[in-house]
């Protein structure tokens, strides 16, 4: 049975700057690889030079029929020190989007995924009560200069992610454990490391993966309104929202409460942030079930990523309704993939989670596009470069691009805008 699309459905693929651009030294995830004891498992290095071949990588993604490129602009770049702005680097960023236009990709931007300009740690990071002035003064240069060529904006990639993190994060040093007050906490040697890299004490250093208590979250929310409001007044027509992590967050009898609770921690206590946005940029990769005594272990026969969770596609459009009960925004699909070796698993991947999407189309949900994560094997923040997301193949000794069956596959739907 064939599903047809919208019209006007945009399908495309995703990128952040830092993953691939290569040599991004002014950010402070350059400082935390360089770090003495860092927990990143490779350097970024030169990544794979999108910074360099981006032209040819856009020509190649049009090639494939895709009709979308999100990627990201990195603040660390543009703003290098403390208003002071890179001619270069903007002009940079302008021929990415002209490509875009040339080759007939809606260009998707987010401002901030993840990466920040080391300079900022030495004010607090991102909790120093001058963040949303310093955020949206960035974005006043950006869309003074490139406004008028994009469309589609995240002001932030994941906002929810460091909640998400906070326990993981907190065994590896990154925030303190949950009932270890933070001023009677000793910070591990490779984040003090990671600060003084930055030109910061080790309690200024707070990255962006730290925003997880009620007063960085507070600010964060002050951070994206200064944003949204500035780029409004500067380019009107552009559509303006955010993207939010969520696994499809489910139940078995006596986890009910958990469940809530988990759904409310990732979402619920976000949702007044996207008021007065124009789209949600929506982000699933899996699932997490809850029982009586809280989250449970996939089944033994499970497939797992190799991110070590569950392979579970079928989790998008279910993510998708329980968003649509509650927001009453487009939705955007903003990041679904699979870090797998295998890619015929892949092609299966966006096959289900496509089916799954298509059918909330059906129910009358409003779901404007799907842009896979990733156009390329990257650079996969601490994992390093073992996780496989991407469309395309890298070979980083020789730079050399090398198209999987599941960019075919993505590009064929992408076409004709529909799927057997």
């Amino acid at each position: 049975m064939e599903l047809v699309f919208p019209k006007d459905f945009i399908f495309g693929s995703a990128t952040a700057a830092y993953q691939v651009e290569g040599n991004n030294v002014n950010s402070d995830f350059w400082a935390e690889e360089q770090a003495e004891g860092s927990p990143y498992a490779d350097k970024s290095g030169d990544a794979i030079d999108h910074y360099r071949l981006y032209r040819e990588d856009i020509a190649l993604m049009a090639s494939l029929g895709l009709k979308a490129y999100r990627f990201s602009i990195e603040w660390a770049r543009v703003e290098p020190a403390p208003g002071q702005y890179s001619n270069s680097a903007i002009a940079h960023y302008r021929d990415v989007l002209a490509a875009c236009y040339e080759h007939g990709l809606v260009p998707v931007v987010a401002m901030h995924h993840f990466s920040s300009p080391q300079w900022i740690m030495r004010l607090g990071g991102w909790a120093s009560p001058e963040i949303p002035q310093l955020f949206s003064r960035y974005c006043e240069f950006v869309f003074q200069e490139l406004g008028s060529l994009i469309p589609y904006v995240l002001t932030f990639n994941e906002i929810n992610l460091p909640t998400m993190l906070r326990e993981i994060f907190s065994k590896i040093g990154i925030v303190p454990p949950v009932g270890i007050d933070a001023a009677a906490w000793a910070a591990p040697k490779w984040r003090e490391s990671a600060a003084l890299l930055c030109g910061a004490a080790p309690n200024q250093y707070v990255t962006f993966h730290m925003i997880s208590d009620e007063v960085t979250i507070g600010l964060l929310k002050e951070t994206h309104s200064m944003a949204r409001e500035t780029i409004k007044r500067l380019s009107p027509a552009t559509k303006v929202g955010l993207s939010m992590a969520l696994s499809d967050v489910q139940s078995i009898p006596g986890g009910e409460g958990m469940a809530e609770a988990k759904w409310q921690l990732v979402f619920g206590q976000f949702v007044s942030m996207v008021e007065g946005d124009d789209f949600f940029g929506l982000q699933n990769y899996t699932r997490e079930v809850y029982g009586p005594e809280g989250q449970v272990r996939p089944a033994e026969s499970a497939e797992l990523t190799q991110m070590k969770y569950e392979y579970y596609p079928e989790a998008l459009g279910q993510v998708v309704r329980k968003v649509a009960r509650t927001l009453s925004l487009p939705i955007f699909v903003t990041e679904h993939g699979v870090a797998t070796d295998d890619d015929d698993r892949r092609v299966e991947f966006i096959r289900k989670g496509l089916q799954g999407l298509h059918s909330c189309i059906e129910e009358g949900i409003d779901v404007r596009g799907y842009l896979h994560w990733s156009t390329f094997d990257n650079f996969e923040w601490n994992s390093g470069y073992g996780m496989k997301f991407g469309l395309i193949a890298v070979d980083r000794n020789t730079q050399e691009r090398k198209v999987k069956k599941s960019a075919q596959y993505l590009g064929s739907i992408a076409q004709t805008n529909s799927m057997i």
